[in-house]
């Protein structure tokens, strides 16, 4: 209850400062965005509002796992040493490094569907497309940085989150609760951030004795394999990736297919 009464105060603080609001696809830059504010939607916090939103945010993520703004702040406010680290693996690389000076977003506005949609079967593009509207999902649905008190850092954490379905894409990971885990298994093992790393413990409280079973003995270890052997995945410019064929893209980056039976548990 605090922690909401916190967001609440925060966000109406932040309402009343006049500003346009950016579409969702603007890159998040530094630039003049009132006083304090690093970049659009920015809500500047002190450690111990940060240390309040985090254990509130906590929480309610455990007991509602579907509570994507909640998990949002608690990625915010508990990753930012995670998410330095990153940053500096994404600027070692040159893929990486082309990302963040460009700073693509991923979002309908950004999307060529019509494009997507006549790439190959098999292709990345069809099969992200596929997964969409298989999972009935949107790209819009991701909530912008606020409290990450760095422009940049705060586009490494909108870019992890924009990619979150590629990820499914590419682990072939439905949307429901058992997918989610086994993704957030390979994200915790590729990104360290503290908020992947307490989905994936925390995350099969909820499931059932037989997915259970499987989460521990295959999807665990294969998800965990995985994520160690894979590349940074936050340096893949999936967006001038379309036409690769999914499974060269995975061959690339070493993630092996994933189980076929994955589909009917939940």
């Amino acid at each position: 209850m605090a922690t909401l009464l916190l967001l609440r105060s925060l966000r109406l603080h932040r309402s009343l400062r006049p500003r346009t609001r950016p579409a969702v696809d603007v890159p998040l830059r530094a630039g003049s965005h009132g006083a304090h504010l690093l970049y659009p939607d920015h809500i500047p916090t002190t450690p111990l509002q940060k240390m309040l939103l985090a254990a509130g945010a906590a929480g309610m993520a455990l007991y509602n796992p579907y509570r994507h703004d909640m998990v949002a702040v608690l990625g915010e406010t508990t990753g930012c040493h995670t998410l330095k680290f990153l940053r500096d693996q994404m600027k070692k690389d040159p893929e990486g490094a082309q990302i963040l000076q460009e700073r693509p977003r991923i979002s309908l506005s950004t999307l060529d569907l019509s494009k997507l949609q006549s790439l190959p079967e098999g292709s990345l593009g069809r099969e992200y497309l596929h997964f969409l509207d298989v999972n009935k999902v949107s790209p819009d649905t991701r909530a912008p940085t606020r409290f990450v008190d760095d422009e940049e850092l705060a586009y490494v954490i909108q870019r992890y989150r924009e990619v979150h379905d590629m990820l499914h894409t590419l682990l072939g990971m439905p949307t429901n609760m058992l997918g989610e885990v086994v993704v957030k298994w390979f994200e915790a093992v590729q990104t360290g951030l503290p908020m992947c790393v307490l989905g994936a413990l925390f995350g099969p409280i909820r499931l059932r004795t037989q997915s259970l079973q499987v989460l521990f003995s295959e999807l665990i270890p294969w998800a965990i394999q995985n994520g160690r052997r894979a590349p940074c995945v936050l340096n893949i410019y999936y967006e001038q990736r379309w036409e690769q064929p999914l499974t060269a893209l995975r061959e690339e980056l070493g993630i092996s297919p994933p189980p076929k039976h994955i589909q009917g548990l939940a």
